[in-house]
């Protein structure tokens, strides 16, 4: 029989955490058929001894042979889901069960592709955690469109077909939503309940801040440039081309009524503007290329259909 849901937790020594987790999952849907998914991310304690110790009937367990990350912890546990509602969950006892209900049946009645939670009593430190957070999701909700006000609570609820189609690589988790948005998502965002971490240690760190700028920048690209990468470095690379024959025509002009250019920094930046400008126009191609094969490779579309209807219903 195929669960309704699957509950996708992945962890990075957490061996305290297990059992608590599970126990907390089974009590809080005792009226739902699920499959717990726990994917440990190469831990280097006992995590997966105490995984492997449980007394589960829906409990799968899937080990990676390094630490690769949260995000490709996260892909793996999707791609091995067959519920029809995946529900992604930290592994440290913060996020509770007890929301999944509610969202659940949001999700449903709604017609909500996702439904991601919002800690709004956080209970994180306020100058390492909750600041930084804030930071973040502003920038992140002012630059992507999307407008979420946590972005990184690991509490969500997906359609199965959705979180397949995500395309987790790197170190994208903190993007889910703005994914999901790409992928022609409904999504919402609901208040849930957090609570502070009883044992191991926080894995999170003031140097993730500056992952999320970096990834910001590949999320605006996909966003606005993925399937039109030529609009991008094309016109760029067009405009400085102009400039630098601009510059250099000018020259050419001062040269021909016998004034001396040579070693004018004028002369540089016109050469240098017409080199970029050609590569970026190079790139741009290339890049167009790449993008028609990875969409034609596959027999993929660079459009989603919700469904198709007919004038009968």
């Amino acid at each position: 029989m195929t669960p309704e849901l699957s509950i996708v937790v992945t962890v990075f020594n957490e061996e305290d955490n297990i059992q608590p987790l599970i126990n907390a999952i089974t009590d809080a849907l005792p009226s739902y058929s699920y499959e717990i998914i726990y994917v440990d991310d190469g831990s280097t304690d006992n995590t997966v001894k105490v995984l492997q110790s449980v007394k589960h009937k829906s409990l799968k367990i899937i080990e990676l042979k390094k630490n690769y990350g949260q995000s490709l912890a996260l892909m793996a546990g999707i791609d091995h889901a067959v519920g029809a509602y995946i529900v992604t969950m930290d592994g440290d006892l913060q996020n509770d069960p007890t929301d999944i209900p509610m969202m659940l049946q949001l999700a449903k009645e709604g017609g909500w592709d996702m439904v991601a939670g919002e800690r709004v009593n956080r209970q994180d430190g306020m100058f390492l955690r909750k600041i930084p957070s804030r930071i973040a999701n502003y920038i992140i909700r002012r630059t992507s469109g999307v407008h979420l006000r946590d972005y990184g609570c690991a509490l969500k609820v997906f359609k199965a077909d959705l979180a397949k189609d995500l395309g987790l690589y790197g170190e994208l988790h903190r993007f889910i939503p703005v994914l999901a948005v790409l992928e022609g998502a409904r999504i919402t965002q609901v208040p849930v309940k957090h609570h502070a971490r009883k044992f191991g240690v926080s894995k999170y760190g003031l140097s993730r801040t500056f992952k999320v700028m970096s990834d910001l920048l590949l999320m605006l690209f996909f966003k606005r440039y993925m399937q039109k990468p030529m609009h991008l470095f094309g016109n760029t690379g067009v405009i400085l081309f102009i400039i630098g024959v601009l510059i250099n025509f000018y020259l050419l002009i001062l040269k021909l009524l016998g004034q001396d250019i040579w070693g004018k920094p004028l002369l540089i930046l016109g050469l240098m503007l017409l080199i970029a400008g050609i590569q970026l126009i190079t790139i741009g191609i290339v890049v167009e290329i790449q993008m028609r094969t990875y969409f034609e490779s596959q027999q993929k579309r660079p459009y989603k259909v919700r469904r198709v209807s007919s004038g009968l219903e």
